[in-house]
C-alpha cells in the first residue's frame, strides 16, 4: 500500500475519533486499502473513507502519535493548563508506565477542573486535606482510589515543584485487608470449554497456565518464546523488572498449532489492525467465557493469576517457590 497517494486527517465520526482517508478515484487504490485494511469504512457524511483513530494504527501509516491535547484539558482553567503540561512532562521524563502517567494525570485534572480558576501552586496542605475529604465524603471515593490521587497529586507538588516532602503530611486511608478472588479448578476448565474462539483460549490459558497479568499477557512476542529451555521470557514487568517463566508442556503443542493458523508477526497475540491484542479485548474475552459458563462471581480476568497460584499451594508446592513465580 502506497501511503504517498492517500490524505490523512484526523475527525470525530459519530462521537468517536477517526482517521479519515481521501484519495482520487481510483479502483486500484480502494483495493488496496479495503485489501490492507478490511474494516475500513466509507462516510457519506465526511465523503472520506474512515478507520478508528488507534495508537497501532497512526504507527503503520506513519503519522503523529496521539499528544494529551485539548480535550484533556477540558475544563481546566487557563492559568493551571501548563500545569497539567508540566506534570505530564516529568511523568514521560521519569518514564511511568503508560497506565500510572494515565492514573496520574486523570487524578490530577479531576482536581484542576474543581479548584477552577484558583492557582493549583497555591493550594496549602489544609485545603488539599479538605479536598481528599471531599473526595471521601461528597464522591465516595474509597480507600484504593483515594490513595492512587493523593500519589497524583503528590507527585506534582514534589516532583514537579520540587516541594518539601513534608510538605505533604496527609493521612493515608487504610485499605482493607481483603482475600483474592480466585476459581476452582472445575470452574477454570469450565472456562476452557466454554471458549471456542482459539486465539481466545490461547489468551486465557496464558493467563491461568503461568500466572501473567493480562499486560503481560498482550506483550508477549514471538521472539520471548524459548522452547528450547521451556521458558517465557516477561519483558518489562510491573517495576519494569525482567523475569522467566516456565512454560508448560501442555501449552507448547497449542502455541504452535496457534502460529500456524494465525502467522503473527511479532507479538504472540496481534490486534485486528496488527500490533499488540489490547488488555481490554482480553477482558471482555473471560467476561464471556464466564458468562456461557453460568459462573456468578464478581471476579475479573487477574483473578486467573490468583487461581494459579491456590492451585499451585492446594498440589503442595512450596510457597516460597510460588512467590517468586
Amino acid at each position: 500500500m502506497i501511503y504517498e497517494k492517500y490524505n490523512f486527517s484526523f475527525d470525530q465520526h459519530r462521537g468517536k475519533d477517526v482517521i479519515l482517508l481521501r484519495f482520487e478515484n481510483n479502483q486500484g487504490l480502494r483495493k488496496a486499502l479495503r485489501l490492507r485494511f478490511p474494516s475500513a469504512k466509507w462516510s457519506s457524511a465526511k465523503k472520506s473513507w474512515y478507520l478508528p483513530d488507534l495508537p497501532v494504527l497512526r504507527n503503520k501509516l506513519n503519522l503523529q502519535e496521539k499528544t494529551a491535547g485539548k480535550k484533556k484539558m477540558r475544563g481546566i482553567a487557563l492559568q493551571n493548563q501548563k500545569a497539567y503540561s508540566l506534570m505530564d512532562q516529568q511523568l514521560s521524563l521519569k518514564a511511568y508506565s503508560a497506565n500510572t502517567k494515565r492514573m496520574y494525570l486523570a487524578e490530577f485534572a479531576h482536581l484542576l477542573r474543581l479548584i477552577k480558576n484558583y492557582h493549583v501552586e497555591q493550594l496549602t496542605a489544609k485545603k488539599l486535606k479538605d479536598y481528599f475529604l471531599y473526595c471521601l465524603h461528597q464522591e465516595r471515593m474509597r480507600e484504593r482510589k483515594l490513595n492512587g490521587k493523593i500519589n497524583a497529586i503528590k507527585f506534582y507538588f514534589e516532583q514537579v515543584l520540587h516541594r518539601e516532602r513534608m510538605f505533604f503530611d496527609i493521612p493515608r486511608p487504610k485499605k482493607p485487608l481483603r482475600l483474592p478472588k480466585k476459581l476452582s479448578k472445575a470452574e477454570v476448565k469450565k472456562l476452557f470449554v466454554e471458549t471456542k474462539n482459539f486465539k481466545h483460549i490461547i489468551a486465557i490459558k496464558l493467563c491461568y497456565g503461568m500466572g501473567l497479568r493480562v499486560s503481560e499477557v498482550v506483550r508477549i512476542k514471538l521472539e520471548h518464546i524459548d522452547s528450547s529451555r521451556m521458558l517465557l521470557l516477561i519483558v518489562g514487568a510491573k517495576g519494569k523488572r525482567d523475569r522467566y517463566v516456565p512454560l508448560p508442556e501442555s501449552l507448547l503443542p497449542l502455541l504452535r498449532r496457534y502460529y500456524q493458523l494465525y502467522r503473527p508477526k511479532e507479538f504472540l497475540l496481534e490486534g485486528q489492525y496488527g500490533g499488540a491484542y489490547s488488555k481490554g479485548s482480553v477482558q471482555q474475552v473471560f467476561k464471556k467465557a464466564m458468562r456461557k459458563a453460568g459462573i456468578k462471581k464478581n471476579i475479573g480476568v487477574h483473578g486467573l493469576r490468583h487461581s494459579y497460584a491456590t492451585h499451585l499451594l492446594e498440589a503442595g508446592a512450596d510457597m516460597r517457590f510460588i512467590q517468586e513465580l
